[in-house]
């Protein structure tokens, strides 16, 4: 665990520049708080995970390093054809490879899916995630992911998000 604040590991599985889910991952930075820093980890630029490339990419020893230097992950991912985009399980794959070595071992993991559709990503997507090599090697406490399911009719551009009151 870091000294400062609590560090989240915050992987965007949708590519796009202006999804929803990234939309939604820059509210959450913006309402932590003081004590919780979420910072994304990019995963657009690692090269396709092939076992004869170990040890000869930089890419991938920057992204496993970055995610052991954080105290937890949060996925914030929107459902493609009832599973996880393809560029997310690439870097599921590459953090948790070589065998015996996964950069998410033992940490907190959370999931978030974002959709324009009336249930979100409540599909088969957030049971793809909590039962990765990745996610069994994490920590993912009670297994409750959250879906905003309609998100293209919450707030304006840019996503805002506002704290509950009870």
């Amino acid at each position: 665990m870091s000294d400062g604040p609590y560090s989240v590991a915050v992987l965007i599985g949708s590519l796009r520049r202006d999804s929803l889910n990234r939309k939604m991952a820059r509210a959450l930075e913006g309402l932590a708080p003081s004590s919780l820093r979420l910072a994304e980890v990019p995963i657009g630029g690692l090269p396709l995970y092939n076992q004869d490339l170990e040890g000869a990419t930089p890419a991938w020893v920057e992204f496993r390093d970055r995610i052991r230097a954080a105290d937890a992950v949060l996925f914030v991912s929107p459902e493609y054809n009832r599973s996880i985009p393809g560029g997310l399980k690439n870097a599921i794959d590459v953090g948790s490879r070589p065998s015996g070595q996964s950069a998410f071992k033992g940490k907190p993991a959370a999931v978030i899916s974002v959709s324009p559709g009336a249930i979100g990503g409540f599909h088969d997507h957030w049971i793809t995630l909590f039962t990765t090599p990745a996610s069994r090697r994490s920590h993912s406490g009670n297994r409750s992911p959250i879906w905003l399911g309609a998100a293209h009719s919450v707030g304006h551009a840019p996503m805002s998000i506002c704290p509950l009151s009870m």
